[in-house]
């Protein structure tokens, strides 16, 4: 069975890329596929607590976010790094992460068969 790796880059709200990863992640994990995620850079902010998005018109990622635990991705990595870099901390967030250093990135991806990013 092969393992999979999905890494974010964007800010929510940001297009429709982080929506179609999000599509994929969910059909990967439904056909009891290994998947994890891993959050870098801005993409830190697609679980921070308290968005507003329906406000403006657009959809809320973060609820997509959390049907992760459902099918079972119990596996999110977010850069150290980047939450630092923002102004967060895992408090911040909407769901339970690992934290990792930039430097442990690199090793995460080569332990997976897969890895998507976007």
């Amino acid at each position: 069975m092969k393992t999979y790796l999905f890494v974010v880059h964007k800010p929510p709200y940001s297009g429709a890329r982080v929506q179609e990863m999000l599509d994929i992640i969910l059909t990967t994990a439904a056909f009891d596929q290994p998947v994890s995620l891993l959050l870098l850079d801005d993409a830190v902010f697609q679980l921070k607590k308290g968005q507003q998005p329906t406000s403006s018109g657009m959809k809320d990622t973060a609820a997509i976010f959390k049907t992760l635990e459902i099918v079972e991705v119990n596996d999110i990595y977010i850069e150290t790094e980047s939450l630092q870099e923002r102004g967060l901390s895992p408090g911040n967030l909407c769901l339970p992460v690992h934290e990792l250093s930039r430097k442990e990135v690199a090793r995460l991806m080569k332990q997976y068969d897969i890895v998507f990013s976007a």
